[in-house]
């Protein structure tokens, strides 16, 4: 019985873009052009998904990878802002383990 590992591997920007583009031009489906690449099959969907939708060609609504990036930065901005809130009223900071993400 093998084990997997829990961490994931990372892939560099242009090693997801290269694959991303084979697989789109390729006449070969996404499962065999992630096991030519010895990824997954299920990271390489979600890598072209999200071209698609970084392209304009995505479902309505869907956030395009600039909009994810700038959603998280504001989400941790407004945590931030709210632990000073709450240090500038009570005076103590409450604790809230994993409040922010961290």
């Amino acid at each position: 019985m093998s084990k997997k590992s829990n961490t994931s591997k990372r892939y560099t920007a242009e090693f997801k873009r290269d694959a991303v583009a084979l697989a789109l031009s390729s006449d070969k489906t996404v499962t065999e052009v992630a096991r030519d690449l010895g990824v997954s099959a299920e990271g390489l969907r979600n890598w072209v998904k999200q071209t698609k939708i970084d392209r304009g060609e995505g479902p309505a609504g869907a956030l395009s990878t600039a909009e994810r990036e700038e959603l998280t930065q504001l989400r941790r901005k407004v945590c931030e802002q709210e632990a000073t809130i709450e240090v500038l009223g009570k005076g103590v900071p409450r604790t809230r383990e994993g409040a922010c993400g961290s």
